[in-house]
């Protein structure tokens, strides 16, 4: 009987690891960056993928207010969010939400690609978005990742 060569190997906390990268998001479109950035977050781009572990990659997104939108999004898309008291229900577009702050935008739509549970919450964590091209992270010798 001929055996396999290869073992099965689940990752768990302890064997993962975790890199920095940095993704300039100038002139992207937000859904398909965002679907990229989920990607390599979540840890799917790793062949040690498993998918009960946080074994993705900290990703930091920088220009983010230099990011584009598609067709008539801009002024027809709605971003639906409620205060929790009676009545409380508030709609933006996405250009009133970028006079806010433009990091708003990529988060939410990283977030709405990640799984609605526990260790969906603590994959988001790993996300820095940061509107100009300077951010804080200098000391994790992040990697430059081109999507």
């Amino acid at each position: 009987m001929e055996t396999l060569s290869y073992k099965t190997i689940a990752s768990n906390k302890a064997t993962v690891s975790k890199d920095w990268i940095v993704v300039d998001a100038s002139h992207k479109i937000l859904g398909r960056l965002a679907s990229e950035v989920s990607k390599i977050i979540r840890g799917k781009h790793k062949p040690s993928f498993s998918e009960h572990v946080d074994c993705g990659d900290n990703v930091i997104v920088i220009n983010t207010d230099l990011i584009r939108l598609t067709g008539k999004k801009w002024t027809d898309k709605v971003y639906v969010r409620h205060t929790g008291y009676p009545g409380g229900q508030r709609k933006q577009t996405p250009k009133e939400v970028l006079q806010k702050s433009s990091t708003i935008l990529m988060e939410s739509a990283v977030r709405g690609m990640l799984p609605r549970n526990r260790l969906g919450r603590q994959i988001f964590k790993n996300l820095y978005a940061y509107a100009g091209s300077e951010h804080p992270h200098e000391a994790q010798k992040p990697k430059e990742v081109k999507i």
